[in-house]
């Protein structure tokens, strides 16, 4: 492990990982879109939507060279650059996005946007309406009132983001894990607009029942903690240790075992206590993991996370494969405990077998799930070969 970084300046997981090869050079600015009312898919009518996000390379006169990126769980609209000089570290995808990268902003437009009910609501480089934005007719947070929404809200409010930048045409839509479920839901909603889709670590096209599950045990620490009041928490008496082990359980179960061992072992936190002398001493594993767990709480919201697993457990376009128009790509890595590449395999299956088209690389990279975010160089042939071909007939 080469050092532990502020949580403000990359995304908490990079706690974890080396930062070896990345680019740190291109200053980006956050830019807010907001959206005076939006209708749920379930109904629901959410006043002042505001989602924030950022852009890289130049828009062409027609607006026909535009990518979208979209996050994952626990990520936001920050996918390349910094926001300064100072930073310690860029984007999650700043491997991959930029001049001469995979997606090569000396052609493509990309635009990348925080999603409704983002985690990070804290985060001052963060712009999202969920839980915790203030209800205009109480004036207070909504809290559990907010609605439930899915992944085609998100599609649809990005829509509307696009829409007001004059934008109609998409070369891609790409993403990680939860970003690659709103990119497959994209070719769905809007086929005839959505030229290719690369989905990373992805699932395919839908949750899985056990991932289901998983989430459900990411959730739990939540709603045990008695602070949480069914979701009716006051400022400053949140559910912190709940929101801690939650976030620790997404590590366990988006890492593998390659990657605990090159950076922990069967350690000792501290050499001079061993686990086996009481239970108050630990291993290094257990005070690492908890360290970034709690640095996380500072900016994270527990309903919020509440929110965006309700989100990724309804996931599903079973149903929906003959609207899929649009060549796909998906991303998988091999150590990929959460989502391994058999569920991707058996999506491009169904989807060829209904007269689409999509394929499946498999990148290597310890990290388990997190290799689609450290190791995403390594797809970056396969994704400027999939840019370079002719786009789908619409």
């Amino acid at each position: 492990m080469r050092q532990i970084l502020n949580l403000k300046n990359l995304a908490w997981i990079v706690l974890f990982f080396s930062l070896d090869g990345f680019s740190l050079d291109e200053i980006v600015k956050k830019q807010e879109f907001k959206l005076p009312h939006y209708e749920t898919v379930g109904g629901k009518k959410i006043l002042n939507v505001r989602i924030g996000y950022e852009t890289y390379g130049t828009l062409n006169a027609d607006k026909r060279n535009v990518i979208l990126i979209t996050h994952y769980f626990s990520g936001s609209s920050h996918a390349a650059g910094k926001y300064a000089a100072h930073d310690l570290a860029p984007g999650y995808w700043d491997a991959v996005i930029g001049p001469g990268k995979a997606f090569d902003t000396t052609k493509y437009f990309i635009i990348s946007s925080d999603t409704l009910v983002n985690i990070n609501p804290k985060d001052p480089n963060v712009m999202t309406t969920g839980p915790l934005s203030i209800n205009p007719a109480t004036k207070k947070t909504y809290g559990s009132s907010f609605p439930v929404v899915t992944y085609r809200d998100f599609v649809r409010v990005q829509k509307e983001l696009l829409s007001s930048l004059g934008i109609n045409q998409l070369v891609a839509v790409a993403g990680p894990s939860a970003g690659s479920m709103q990119a497959l839901q994209w070719a769905a909603e809007y086929p005839e607009m959505v030229k290719r889709v690369i989905a990373v670590i992805s699932p395919g096209l839908s949750m899985p029942a056990l991932t289901i599950g998983v989430l459900n045990d990411w959730a739990s620490p939540i709603l045990r903690d008695p602070k949480w009041k069914k979701g009716n928490y006051a400022k400053g008496k949140e559910p912190v240790d709940g929101l801690a082990d939650a976030f620790k359980a997404v590590t366990i179960s988006a890492v593998d075992f390659a990657w605990a061992e090159q950076n922990f072992k069967n350690n000792f936190a501290d050499p001079k206590k061993s686990p086996t002398d009481s239970l108050s001493n630990q291993y290094l594993i257990e005070s690492k993991l908890m360290e970034g767990s709690n640095l996380k709480t500072n900016y994270a919201d527990a309903n919020s996370f509440l929110y965006m697993v309700r989100a990724n457990q309804a996931f599903n376009i079973e149903n929906e494969i003959s609207k899929l128009k649009s060549p796909i790509l998906f991303i998988s890595a091999s150590t990929d405990l959460l989502f391994p590449p058999e569920l991707t395999r058996a999506s491009a299956l169904k989807i060829n077998q209904a007269g689409g088209s999509a394929s499946v690389t498999v990148i290597d990279g310890i990290g388990g799930h997190l290799a689609g975010l450290f190791s995403i160089a390594n797809a970056a042939p396969d994704i400027k070969r999939f840019l370079g071909k002719a786009p789908s007939k619409k």
